[in-house]
């Protein structure tokens, strides 16, 4: 065989292992684990100190409470999020 060939097969096989490497944490992924969004907790409001303008109250982001019940434990991961309904 060529040596030029050769070095070329080994490059393409170099290429192709390092992007299967890649993809492995995706496969490895496991969807039970509570995610870092899960632990957050409300904290209190802020404080406006005296002399300063009020916050408002209309820019405020407030969080729904869902009626949703939880998935089953080994129910694998969501392809897509799930539909959000607004209003009600």
């Amino acid at each position: 065989m060529n040596p030029a060939r050769v070095g070329i097969i080994v490059l393409g096989l170099f290429l192709l292992s390092s992007l299967a490497a890649c993809g492995k944490d995706l496969l490895m992924r496991k969807c039970d684990e509570p995610e870092p969004y899960q632990s957050v907790v409300a904290s209190k409001r802020v404080v406006v100190p005296d002399g300063l303008d009020a916050l408002n109250d209309l820019k405020e982001m407030p969080i729904p409470k869902s009626d949703t019940p939880p998935r089953p434990e080994g129910a694998g991961c969501l392809a897509s999020p799930p539909a959000i309904e607004i209003g009600g």
